[in-house]
């Protein structure tokens, strides 16, 4: 019997030294593995989709670089709700399932959170970009679907040229819903702070800006990664948008910007399987293994 699994994607489950991705994920992986078992804890790390695996040998199951969930939301699915009953999941399956779908932003604001302003279209809305477009009154623009992820199917465009994106978002909206947001033009001089909040606290930042004559901060796209001290401020603001979260939040990432007025605004909150950077801040490994640890022990109360 293990106390807890730490869940991987299988295309990273053997380690590989002449690639430095697959290294840098078994680094991560490793510094939380190790902070796992400081604390007493059986740990064993796993690929979430291996069909021989029977996940009632393990109490927990910590979510950390499963990034193929995605690209087999049809397999992760209904797994997600098998798992959840044989074993606890952090973080748990309804938060997961919510923070899927950026409609999330939108309970965030409800909760005096300040997000990126956010108008979704919905399924099988029938207005052309050029009419939804309009509507916000915005002159330059983000498009991007409301469940996605690496930036899949993002354009930014301005106003006069929403022509250019009409095909392609009539072809989207007739499947999934979609969201519009104004261009925060912050990301290209600034890029984007990350903080880690672990079991409600922030533990490290790091900033990801995009390379030149790019706006996406993720390096799938070219963008970098460094390390970022964060502010009172930012910290007070990241751990305030966590509190907001109507579920318990053992670990989240939150991007924030300043908005166009200068606020700090979230860009996201990432639950399900967020890269937390342990790399830039170790110590945040032990911090997170001391939460999962603590919620164990009570759970066996």
């Amino acid at each position: 019997m293990y106390d807890i699994a730490v869940l991987t994607d299988g295309r990273y489950l053997a380690s590989n030294d002449a690639d430095w991705y697959i290294s840098q994920i078994h680094q991560e992986d490793n510094l939380v593995l190790d902070a796992l078992r400081r604390q007493g804890l059986n740990a064993i790390r796993r690929d979430w989709a291996d069909p021989s695996v029977d996940w009632s040998d393990c109490r927990a199951l910590l979510f950390r670089t499963t990034w193929d969930y995605f690209d087999r939301f049809a397999e992760f699915s209904p797994w997600l709700d098998r798992v959840s009953q044989q074993c606890r999941l952090l973080n748990e399956a309804a938060l997961i399932r919510w923070n899927i779908d950026k409609h999330y932003l939108a309970d965030l604001a409800a909760s005096q959170v300040n997000v990126v302003p956010t108008c979704f279209v919905e399924t099988g809305d029938p207005r052309s970009l050029a009419e939804v477009v309009a509507a916000t009154g915005w002159d330059e623009l983000i498009l991007k679907p409301a469940v996605s992820g690496a930036a899949r199917h993002t354009y930014r465009f301005a106003a006069a040229n929403a022509q250019q994106h009409a095909e392609v978002f009539a072809q989207l909206v007739r499947e999934e819903a979609m969201l519009l947001q104004p261009f925060q033009h912050s990301v290209l001089h600034h890029g984007e702070v990350s903080l880690m909040v672990i079991d409600g606290k922030v533990s490290h930042a790091i900033r990801k800006t995009p390379k030149a004559n790019d706006f996406r901060v993720q390096d799938d796209h070219g963008g970098s990664v460094h390390p970022h001290q964060a502010s009172a401020e930012e910290m007070a603001f990241a751990e305030a948008a966590v509190a907001a979260v109507p579920f318990d939040v053992m670990y989240a990432r939150v991007d924030v910007i300043r908005d166009n007025q200068q606020q700090l605004a979230i860009m996201e909150l990432e639950m399900v399987e967020p890269e937390l950077f342990f790399r830039f801040h170790p110590a945040a490994a032990d911090q997170l293994a001391s939460g999962i640890a603590r919620r164990l022990t009570d759970a066996a109360r």
